[in-house]
């Protein structure tokens, strides 16, 4: 496993990130095909075992039980000193006024449920997880600021949000003092690629660790058009996300193949090899749920590809509707 620096931070992670959606209690949240606990932890347990040590999760994945199920196994299975948690803050999880959101008693009370729930006292990077446009970032960022140094969280990340709001937060945080923001986690792919535009320019301009969620595009890198699974017939968010780019999405899907078995690999490597070598992105989160998918992960990590397989791979892309920010 390789290890880099998060951003402009003094944190090693692994090059890859284990993205934790995929575990949890099914009938809680809106995917289906999540991993109950006994089908989680063995995953988890290989990650820690091939060097991953940086685990992505959420206070709303699951209703909360995504972080109850990566707090019990790493608890067990792994030196809480050497492996970085993270997890977010703003989506609905409970009903009433106050639910959701990134006001300052939203986020206070989130850090200590989430902290519970993953039974440790502090997260390594606390990340907002999406923008709230009813809350001043003002009060956002300073309660953000006092999390840290209430000991509650090392670090401060971001996510999913357009160029300008993040630009806003670093300047606001600059402006009075506050802990700044030291990543960002986006949709980022071969078949989206929005964010090279202005984010990636942005992060690295500013030094920011990029973390970038969804790196397979729902699994549809890494396999033929027309073959399906459970998940893809039944994410209706990633239904939401690419359906309306096929055509064009497809042509990159079979370059990808093409790629994958000229070098007598997986397409799931090629994949990642591409993203791994895009700057200035720090550790693509894999959303794996089998032995399997964490194999071929890592196996990306030894693959360089060429410029002219990148710009083969790159070339039939076509602008895509923003998705993430809204």
């Amino acid at each position: 496993m390789e290890y880099v620096k998060l951003g402009n931070t003094g944190l090693d992670v692994s090059r890859l990130c284990l993205g934790c959606m995929g575990f949890g209690v099914a009938e809680r949240w809106v995917h289906p095909w999540v991993l109950d606990e006994d089908r989680s932890r063995p995953v988890i347990r290989k990650a820690l075992e091939m060097g991953i040590n940086f685990f992505d999760t959420a206070n709303v994945y699951s209703d909360g039980t995504s972080e109850e199920i990566v707090g019990r196994a790493l608890k067990e299975y792994a030196n809480r000193d050497e492996i970085v948690i993270a997890t977010k803050v703003h989506f609905r999880m409970h009903q009433g006024p106050n639910g959701a959101g990134l006001s300052r008693k939203a986020i206070m009370s989130e850090i200590d449920k989430s902290l519970k729930r993953l039974g440790t006292d502090y997260v390594d990077l606390y990340q907002i997880h999406r923008w709230d446009y009813h809350t001043p970032i003002e009060e956002t960022m300073e309660a953000l600021h006092d999390v840290v140094k209430a000991g509650k969280a090392r670090y401060i990340g971001a996510s999913a949000m357009y160029a300008w709001q993040f630009l806003k937060a670093l300047h606001v945080a600059e402006k009075h003092g506050w802990t700044r923001f030291v990543s960002m986690q986006n949709h980022l792919n071969l078949i989206y690629r929005e964010e090279e535009r202005e984010m990636l320019p942005l992060c690295k301009e500013e030094k920011i660790g990029v973390i970038p969620y969804s790196p397979l595009a729902g699994g549809r890198l890494t396999r033929d058009w027309q073959e399906t699974t459970h998940r893809s017939e039944t994410d209706q968010v990633a239904k939401s996300k690419y359906g309306a780019t096929e055509d064009t999405d497809r042509l990159i899907v079979e370059r990808v193949a093409a790629i994958a078995e000229q070098h007598g690999v997986s397409r799931v490597q090629i994949a990642l090899a591409w993203l791994l070598q895009k700057e200035p992105v720090t550790a693509p989160i894999i959303g794996a749920t089998k032995n399997s998918h964490l194999d071929e992960a890592v196996a990306a990590l030894s693959i360089k590809l060429t410029p002219e397989e990148i710009a083969s791979l790159e070339e039939p892309y076509v602008p895509h509707r923003v998705v993430g920010p809204q």
